[in-house]
């Protein structure tokens, strides 16, 4: 017996239906006062960088490409942006403890240094994100001027 087409055909109904399954989008309402640009001063350059290779996963509105609207795919990155958020929000940073907005500072110098970040198979699909060189160094000595500034001021 012939099994391989209706197995196709219960794969097509299920892909069809998992389509109506969509995740919410990471579009929600930015509490400007708490924005890392509102509360720390963030160079032109550095807003830049960060725009195009964190802002995606690490703030509260993604730019989704055509193929976020494809299911399982959608969900993976959902997943993705959750996870991303989780760990650095720049749009909740001044909810973050003092402690912990030096950590974060200290974190994102140390993933730009180890080429953590961004995500491969984010640069991989967004070449625009990987970074230079020169752009690695930017955020790395911003950052740990970041880090050592809030230091002092504790």
């Amino acid at each position: 017996m012939n099994y391989f087409r209706p197995f196709l055909i219960l794969l097509a109904i299920l892909f069809v239906l998992i389509q109506f399954f969509r995740p919410v989008r990471n579009n929600s309402k930015v509490n400007g006062e708490k924005t890392l640009k509102h509360l720390f001063y963030v160079p032109k350059n550095v807003s830049l960088i960060l725009s195009k290779a964190c802002y995606d996963c690490h703030s509260n509105k993604t730019n989704y490409p055509w193929y976020a609207n494809v299911q399982p795919v959608g969900w993976y990155l959902d997943q993705h942006i959750f996870e991303g958020k989780k760990e650095l929000n720049f749009d909740e940073f001044g909810y973050y403890s003092t402690k912990r907005q030096i950590n974060k500072f200290k974190a994102i110098a140390s993933q730009i240094e180890d080429n953590a970040m961004p995500l491969s198979s984010y640069s991989l699909i967004h070449p625009e994100a990987k970074l230079t060189q020169v752009e690695k160094e930017v955020i790395i000595k911003w950052a740990n001027s970041m880090s050592n500034d809030i230091q002092s001021l504790k």
